[in-house]
């Protein structure tokens, strides 16, 4: 990554013409307070964790949507709600690297597709939206759920203020309710309403229009991830921006290709500057 590119991305973060969409290498350094072990952020990870420690069968080690999708169907859905409130709403972790680089920076409209709540305390200082992806829920047409945080607690919202900053978290979080994209079946769900326009607010669909991006700890090697993104970039400028990627596989540079996003073959702590924990 040249002097010229990196600034060139941290001027567009800061000015909004860059919308960062954060991935799980994002929590590459984040440790549990009590016993510093690494936080379970990516598919495989995640996966043992659920599995009390230990890898489930090959077909199942795939993705953790698959997983997952066992699990809910061996002992019900709220298994897995609260496997995963457990792990992101209960567990004191430490505070990662990237998440205090944004919070400097302090972004417009941020995506991200992780669980955790390293995000919203970012921003808690400051009034802001919270976009909350749901799935499989009666009663509405929409896959998502609105918020405003006032500086002090969440409230339920019906419209999203474009002054403030926007933190949409399609995956889920655990506050202020415990909500989550995380089964086959919760993405098949939120994946067809997010092609079907239901999964994004209004306001988001209008701001999206001719942004770039910059994809931080997220691979591109599963079919789950390349579709949400894919679809929650709709409408985004030519080129549509930047992967952080390091050591690519060819299906990663091919996808790539045809998104129009320039490959960066680095890691995000080489952008930020800091390196990972050891």
């Amino acid at each position: 990554m040249t002097p010229e590119l990196r600034e060139k991305l941290l001027a567009g973060l800061k000015d909004g013409s860059i919308v960062p969409y954060l991935g799980a290498g994002v929590l590459a350094d984040v440790t549990n307070v009590a016993t510093g072990e690494p936080i379970p952020a990516d598919s495989d990870s995640l996966i043992i964790a659920m599995n009390g420690g230990k890898p489930m069968a090959p077909k199942l080690m795939y993705e953790f949507a698959r997983a997952a999708m066992n699990i809910e169907l061996k002992r019900g859905r709220s298994a897995v709600t609260k496997f995963l409130t457990r792990t992101y709403g209960e567990t004191a972790w430490t505070r990662g690297a990237v998440h205090d680089w944004l919070k400097a920076i302090s972004p417009h409209y941020v995506i991200d597709v992780n669980r955790d709540t390293q995000l919203q305390d970012s921003y808690a200082d400051v009034p802001h939206n919270l976009i909350v992806g749901i799935a499989r829920i009666g009663g509405t047409d929409f896959r998502y759920k609105l918020y405003l945080w006032d500086g002090i607690a969440y409230q339920k919202s019906g419209l999203i203020n474009p002054a403030l900053p926007i933190l949409f978290k399609p995956m889920g979080t655990p506050k202020p309710e415990a909500n989550y994209i995380a089964s086959d079946a919760d993405y098949v769900d939120f994946i067809t309403e997010l092609m079907g326009g239901f999964s994004i607010p209004p306001e988001v669909k209008e701001l999206r229009k001719g942004k770039q991006y910059l994809f931080m700890g997220l691979r591109l090697n599963r079919d789950t991830e390349r579709m949400v993104m894919s679809d929650m970039i709709y409408s985004a400028a030519e080129p549509a921006g930047w992967a952080l990627i390091n050591n690519p596989t060819d299906k990663e540079r091919r996808f790539c290709k045809k998104q129009k996003l320039e490959l960066i073959e680095a890691d995000v702590f080489d952008l930020i500057g800091a390196p990972v924990a050891a």
